[in-house]
């Protein structure tokens, strides 16, 4: 019997929800697989796209973006920018071959600890199923076009 491969997981939790309900879920002692390493920011809309693409580039064979519920963001409109945010991330992220289970973004308020643990589960399951990333493979067997799509006038 062979074993899943470990992957790694990279989760940016805003402060005020998602750390919370990670650190219930660790209080309460749920059980959830460790591939995911814990991210602490003071918003979910704090995190820059550039953050994931780094995480993917550094290694991570997944990134969780978690933010308080639409409506009780801390700082009134974080996840509504958040979720904008994402919508173009998750293109962008397309674009460059990674697959859309490999990025996902949840809202798990601070009493959610159960919830953050069946998260993390079931992104972990997913991303194994999909193996590592290997990201300079990936971009490194893939033709780069020269051609551009560009209108020339007459």
């Amino acid at each position: 019997m062979t074993q899943p491969p470990k992957v790694r997981i990279v989760a940016f939790l805003c402060r005020w929800c998602s750390y919370a309900g990670a650190n219930l879920a660790g209080v309460s002692r749920s059980k959830y697989l460790p591939n995911t390493l814990p991210i602490m920011v003071p918003c979910s809309s704090r995190v820059d796209p550039e953050f994931v693409l780094k995480a993917f580039a550094s290694g991570a064979d997944g990134v969780l973006l978690a933010g308080c519920h639409t409506g009780d963001c801390h700082y009134l409109t974080g996840n509504y920018k958040t979720l904008r945010r994402f919508m173009l991330l998750k293109k962008f992220v397309s674009e460059m071959g990674i697959e859309d289970e490999r990025l996902r973004l949840e809202w798990i308020s601070a009493s959610e600890g159960q919830r953050y643990a069946e998260v993390v589960n079931d992104m972990t399951a997913k991303v194994q199923r999909l193996g590592p990333l290997n990201l300079k493979r990936k971009i490194a067997t893939e033709p780069i076009s020269l051609k551009r799509n560009v209108a020339v006038e007459a």
